[in-house]
């Protein structure tokens, strides 16, 4: 097993920091002048489209969404409604605690990392300028390649842009997105993150996999000891 390919939100972020992303949603839609129950529920209903980029960029994706909620924000007002969203999507981004030092050390075991996200252009946008960039060799987002998961094409982009075969990578993720059934058809070896401290995070999950993989841990720390010397890499 020579690749590690993650999942970006409640696998590589803070699982604590989603129960924030309605506050974020509600100060972008104080900017546009859209009630925020309705900017929720259009942002909520819009997500399978938007993950797949068919609003195009962040700011094209907020007047898209305003006017669907009956609003005409000014261009002024677009800017500031930009600059707010994206505030807010960067504290979703927040590294759980163990997330960079794990990283780190797989690169020291000489692993290709990989990542494979459903997301929205928020983190397509900000991605170079993100912790986790230097430490990713290959990334790979829904909303660039115009599939979501358990789509077997992003599996196998990451696998190829890793330099890797399918069957030597371990996918790890939270268990949205039916990833994990996804990754085992193409060929991967599954990990679940249970996320076990975060209770709450998981109600939060998109389509929740029905797929539950030998391989689970509690904490993305515990992945260190699951790749360790019966999966040695060296």
């Amino acid at each position: 097993m020579r690749g590690v390919v993650f999942d970006f939100f409640g696998t590589l972020t803070d699982p604590a920091v989603e129960s924030q992303r309605k506050q974020a949603f509600t100060a972008t839609a104080e900017v546009l002048g859209v009630p925020a129950e309705r900017f929720w529920a259009a942002m909520a209903g819009s997500f399978p489209r938007r993950i797949v980029g068919a609003y195009g960029s962040t700011r094209e994706t907020l007047l898209a969404i305003a006017r669907e909620c009956g609003a005409k924000p000014d261009e002024e007002q677009l800017d500031r409604a930009v600059a707010t969203h994206r505030s807010g999507a960067e504290r979703l981004r927040t590294p759980r605690p163990e997330a960079l030092a794990v990283l780190d050390h797989l690169r020291t075991q000489n692993y290709r990392l990989g990542l494979l996200s459903d997301c929205s252009s928020e983190l397509c946008e900000a991605w170079p300028d993100t912790v986790y960039a230097a430490r990713i060799d290959a990334p790979v987002f829904s909303w660039k390649e115009g599939h979501r998961k358990p789509d077997p094409r992003l599996y196998a982009t990451a696998a190829a842009r890793l330099g890797v075969p399918v069957s030597e990578c371990w996918f790890v993720g939270d268990g949205g997105s039916r990833e994990h059934d996804g990754a085992r058809r193409a060929g991967m070896r599954p990990v679940l993150v249970t996320n076990a401290a975060y209770p709450g995070a998981n109600l939060l999950r998109d389509d929740p996999d029905s797929y539950l993989p030998e391989h689970r841990i509690d904490d993305l720390g515990e992945l260190i000891r699951l790749l360790g010397p019966s999966h040695d890499n060296g």
